[in-house]
C-alpha cells in the first residue's frame, strides 16, 4: 500500500512538474508572438534549463533561442530605422545569439539510441548565422577603439572559434573565410594590449598567414614566450625573427643580450658578424660584438670594434667604457705578475690609455656611477692624481 502512494506521489509530482514546464513555455511563446517581453521569455526558459531533468529538452532550447534572435531582429530594426540604440548592446546580443545556437547544437546533436547523430536545427541555424559572422568582427573593432580590449578580443574569439564549431562544420570557415587572418591578428593584438601569453599564442598561427603583419606578429611570440618564462622557445623565436628582419632593431639586441646573459658568446659573434655582412656599419651589432669580445678577453679585436663604432657614433658612451675596461684588464694581468720594476712604464701607458675613454664614459653616462667611479679610483691612483683621486675616493665612500 505505501509503494503505491508513493509511486502516485511521485507520478503526481512529475505532472505537476510537466504543467509548469508546459506553462512557462506558452507564457514565452505569447511573448514572442507579441514581440514584447523578450528577456522575460529568455529569463523564463534559463530558469527551466537550471533544473536538470530539462537541460536535454530541445524545445526549451529552441524558445530559448527564438527568444535571443527576437531580441536581436528588435535591436537590428531599430539600428536600421536610425533609432535611439545601445550599439554596445546588440554586438552583445549577436555574440549572445551564436553562443545560445551553439550550446543547443550540442543538445541536438546527441547521439540516438542507434548512436545515430541527427542533428534537426543545424542547418537552419547555421544559414540563419552564417551572414551575422561579420557582426561579431564588427563588435571586436568596435569594443577596441574604446579600448577595451578584454571585450574586443572575446568577440575576435567568438568569430574565429566558429571555425571549429561543429555546427557551422559544413561551411569549412578555416579554410574558406579569408577574413580569418585579419580577425586572428586583432586577437592577437588584443590578447598582447592585455600580457595574456596563451591567448596570443593560440592565434598567432592563423594569424601569419597574412604575411603582411609577420614582423608585428613575430614580436608578438617573442614577448608571449618571455611573459611565459619560457626562455628556449623564446630565444627560438627571436633567432627566427632576427634570420627574417635582420636589420631590426627589435630582434637582434634581445637576441643578444639573452644570450649574454647565457654566457653564449661565440653564438653572439655568429649572429653579429651575420648582421655586419650586410651593414658593416649597424651599431647595434657592432656594440654587441663589441661586448662579446671584450668578455672572452680578445682585446685587440674589441679595441678595434669599439674605436669603429666611436668614429661612426662618438656619443654612443658604451664602446668608450669597453676600451677603458680592455686597458684596466690588461693593466690588471701586468699588477699581477708582481714585477714592478719591470712593467712600471706598461702600467703608467696601459692607466694613460684608459684615462680618457674612461672620463668619456662619465660624461655621457653621469648616472652610472657604479661603473666609472671604480675604474676612475684605480686610474687617478696609478697616476698619482691627487685632487682627482679624492674625489672618487669620496665618491666611493659615501656609496658604501
Amino acid at each position: 500500500m505505501k509503494i503505491r502512494i508513493i509511486a502516485m506521489s511521485v507520478c503526481l509530482l512529475a505532472c505537476s512538474t510537466l504543467t509548469a514546464q508546459k506553462k512557462e513555455i506558452h507564457e514565452a511563446q505569447d511573448y514572442l508572438k507579441s514581440g514584447k517581453n523578450l528577456e522575460k521569455a529568455e529569463k523564463l526558459m534559463t530558469t527551466l534549463l537550471k533544473k536538470p531533468e530539462n537541460q536535454k529538452n530541445l524545445k526549451i532550447y529552441n524558445v530559448w533561442y527564438q527568444s535571443v534572435e527576437a531580441q536581436y531582429e528588435a535591436a537590428n530594426t531599430k539600428l536600421y530605422l536610425r533609432q535611439k540604440y545601445d550599439t554596445a548592446q546588440f554586438f552583445s546580443l549577436v555574440q549572445h545569439l551564436f553562443d545560445v545556437a551553439q550550446t543547443m547544437d550540442s543538445v541536438d546533436a546527441r547521439p540516438d539510441k542507434k548512436g545515430r547523430v541527427r542533428p534537426n536545427y543545424r542547418k537552419r541555424h547555421a544559414e540563419r548565422l552564417s551572414p551575422l559572422r561579420t557582426n561579431l568582427f564588427y563588435g571586436g573593432t568596435y569594443q577596441m577603439r574604446k579600448n577595451d580590449y578584454d571585450k574586443a578580443f572575446s568577440f575576435f574569439q567568438s568569430y574565429l572559434d566558429t571555425s571549429r564549431q561543429p555546427l557551422f562544420s559544413s561551411y569549412d570557415f578555416a579554410h574558406r573565410d579569408s577574413l580569418m587572418p585579419e580577425v586572428a591578428f586583432w586577437a592577437a593584438t588584443c590578447a598582447y594590449r592585455l600580457q595574456h601569453p596563451d591567448s596570443v599564442l593560440r592565434y598567432i598561427g592563423i594569424a601569419m598567414r597574412d604575411t603582411s603583419r609577420f614582423e608585428t606578429l613575430m614580436q608578438y611570440e617573442c614577448e608571449a614566450y618571455r611573459w611565459q618564462h619560457n626562455d628556449s622557445a623564446y630565444i627560438s623565436a627571436l633567432r627566427r625573427g632576427y634570420q627574417a628582419f635582420p636589420q631590426h632593431t627589435y630582434f637582434f639586441p634581445r637576441l643578444a643580450d639573452r644570450l649574454t646573459a647565457q654566457g653564449r658568446q661565440q653564438e653572439v659573434l655568429a649572429i653579429a658578424d651575420e648582421g655586419l655582412s650586410q651593414n658593416k656599419d649597424n651599431q647595434l651589432m657592432l656594440l654587441a660584438k663589441s661586448v662579446a669580445l671584450l668578455t672572452l678577453e680578445r682585446y685587440d679585436e674589441c679595441l678595434e670594434v669599439s674605436e669603429h663604432l666611436i668614429a661612426l657614433n662618438d656619443t654612443m658612451p658604451e664602446p668608450y667604457l669597453n676600451i677603458a675596461t680592455v686597458r684596466l684588464n690588461q693593466a690588471l694581468v701586468l699588477e699581477e705578475q708582481n714585477e714592478p720594476r719591470k712593467n712600471n712604464s706598461r702600467l703608467k701607458k696601459l692607466y694613460q690609455q684608459a684615462r680618457p675613454y674612461m672620463e668619456a664614459y662619465r660624461k655621457l653616462s653621469p648616472n652610472d656611477v657604479y661603473r666609472w667611479a671604480p675604474g676612475l679610483y684605480r686610474i687617478y691612483l696609478n697616476l698619482n692624481m691627487g685632487k682627482q683621486f679624492d674625489e672618487m675616493d669620496r665618491l666611493l665612500r659615501n656609496m658604501e
